[in-house]
């Protein structure tokens, strides 16, 4: 990632003004509500935008077991002998940008880390102006090197790399520059030495030699740039694209990898492809991170997509809620591919990160995420079909008892998601939907999140809808509090149930729609949380009777997050 663009990415996330007073009947609470069946009016006030202030030194709103670092700005993750490794940008003097060095922490589950020294730091004329975003390649001999992007003196981006001083060291605490660096400079016709950064994990072609991908804007478009090399040294440019597409100017965070439909084990790009596997091209753009699925012909050495989309609206996401410049890596401890991206703090600069397993779906479509497995381990005290005080990570199945009343699909919403899901919002009635959870709900419902679906009929199959709405999260001025929503196709004549698991960690509510076919994460601040008197409800507003066929919640145990150095 790079400064300015994330200057750009910021415009227009700023607080509600004018004081409007907004009067909302909300729906009735259904299931396991110690207030069940009653109805609550709430009035809400928007507030004019006031100064910001961090909520990340807050105890109240910092996460308990999402990654943070110690305090301010929050790119590679790695697993090397035994050990993670998880490289961040940090700038450990400020929450804003400037001064940004790889902060470096590790752990044995991915779940409690200790944070160590920076691991690369800006002194040197390749990245004098900054160290920006990069990724881990273990080489063949078991060889741990970091490509990264620096701006060098003339803040040009270039891609360097840095290696182990001490391999033997298990938590490879000192990081080396070789001289020749940088490695590859921003030369070549159409390239723009401005929009050029964010190298992939390295892989092995079937020639042998290693590939990389960089995210660059070439002759005015958007491009994941292909580089080859024999030792991980000396590059040259590949005179084609691995991909590009004249729908945008400039991808950030590329990434690059191979998966398997209906498999959710992980597989090593640098391995030898099973018959039938797909490849992702993920990309970072429009605040937001997509990708395209599709196969790698080897021949030509490019990503040829399943479907391309014009309009880059309707690209497949990875989250549709807070979450950006997400990175994925191969997990060799067990067989897995664990995709872990950023959220910014909405009314701070600061940042939080999270990991997710990441697979195909079975029908080849769409990615499927779920948490990785261990953060069960910070599971105490299951409640199940039972009053619902706050709890830290729910998993509840809705089971329809009727298909037939769903409302009509509109293709024109796929354009604009979070507009349907503020305009079909959980207080207006359809015919499946909405049905879901109120999370984060103070006494008197003046503040609550909403994580809900709506089921629609699209011609033969149905449509999705999981809207995460934070309008009515929070009393706090100053906010950005949309109203996430995506869509996903669903078997709903196959399935009959739709799960929903949402962990909550503060001021973190991260939701898994249909066996995480759609993802949101999001960020709230409500004054409950500090006061420490929030509830949770389950709900249906729908005509038809939505049956709570499954609900299991726990709360969480918090976890040792870089609270001390190494």
């Amino acid at each position: 990632m790079y400064e300015e663009e994330e200057k750009d990415r910021n415009i227009g996330r700023v607080g509600k003004s004018g004081g409007e007073e907004v009067e909302e009947t909300f729906c009735k609470v259904h299931g396991t509500s110690k207030k069940n069946g009653v109805e609550a009016t709430q009035r809400v006030f928007l507030y004019p935008q006031s100064p910001k202030v961090s909520s990340i030194v807050s105890k109240g709103y910092r996460t308990g077991y999402h990654f943070q670092p110690p305090k301010n700005w929050i790119n590679g993750p790695m697993y090397y002998n035994g050990i993670y490794h998880e490289f961040y940008q940090y700038n450990p003097n400020g929450s804003v940008w400037g001064n940004i060095v790889w902060g470096h922490s590790v752990s044995t589950d991915l779940i409690n880390w200790i944070r160590l020294e920076p691991a690369i730091e800006g002194n040197t004329p390749s990245d004098i102006n900054g160290c920006w975003t990069g990724s881990a390649t273990i080489l063949t001999g078991d060889q741990p090197v970091i490509i990264y992007t620096g701006a060098d003196t003339e803040k040009r981006q270039v891609q360097n790399i840095v290696l182990p001083k001490n391999r033997s060291d298990p938590y490879l605490r000192e990081w080396t520059k070789p001289k020749n660096n940088p490695l590859i400079e921003p030369v070549g016709p159409g390239l723009n030495s401005n929009q050029f950064r964010d190298p992939t994990t390295g892989w092995i072609g079937p020639d042998g030699l290693w590939r990389i991908a960089v995210g660059a804007e070439l002759n005015g478009y958007s491009a994941a740039l292909l580089y080859k090399s024999k030792d991980f040294m000396q590059w040259t440019r590949v005179d084609h694209p691995l991909y590009s597409s004249n729908a945008s100017i400039m991808w950030e965070c590329p990434d690059f990898f191979a998966v398997l439909p209906g498999k959710n084990n992980g597989l090593d790009l640098s391995a030898a492809i099973p018959n039938g596997a797909k490849h992702v091209l993920k990309m970072s753009l429009d605040s937001c991170d997509k990708y395209m699925i599709g196969v790698y012909d080897l021949k030509r050495d490019m990503f040829v997509p399943d479907t391309v989309l014009d309009d880059r609206r309707l690209w497949l996401r990875i989250d549709y809620g807070n979450y950006y410049a997400s990175k994925s890596f191969f997990d060799s401890k067990k067989g897995r591919r664990i995709i872990w991206g950023w959220t910014n703090e909405t009314d701070s600069t600061s940042d939080d990160a999270i990991p997710r397993t990441i697979w195909l779906d079975g029908d080849g479509k769409r990615l499927l995420q779920w948490p990785i497995e261990e953060v069960e381990s910070l599971r105490r005290n299951e409640v199940s079909h039972q009053g619902l005080e706050l709890k830290k990570d729910v998993e509840i199945d809705f089971e329809l008892t009727s298909i037939d009343a769903a409302d009509p699909f509109d293709p024109s919403w796929l354009l604009d998601t979070e507009k349907h899901c503020r305009e079909a919002d959980a207080s207006v009635r359809g015919g499946l939907g909405p049905f879901g959870l109120v999370v984060l709900a103070s006494d008197n419902m003046d503040e609550h999140t909403t994580v809900h679906f709506r089921v629609y009929k699209s011609d033969q199959k149905y449509m999705v809808l999981l809207c995460s709405d934070l309008r009515r999260s929070s009393l706090r001025p100053g906010l950005y509090t949309p109203a996430y929503g995506g869509f996903f196709e669903y078997d709903l004549e196959k399935e009959k149930k739709i799960s929903l698991r949402t962990l909550i960690d503060r001021s973190a509510v991260e939701s898994f729609g249909g066996g995480g076919r759609a993802c949101i994460m999001a960020r709230v601040y409500p004054a409950a949380v500090v006061d420490g008197a929030t509830h949770m409800y389950a709900f249906n507003n729908g005509s038809s009777t939505v049956k709570v066929s499954q609900l299991k919640a726990w709360s969480m145990t918090r976890a040792q997050v870089n609270v001390k150095k190494g």
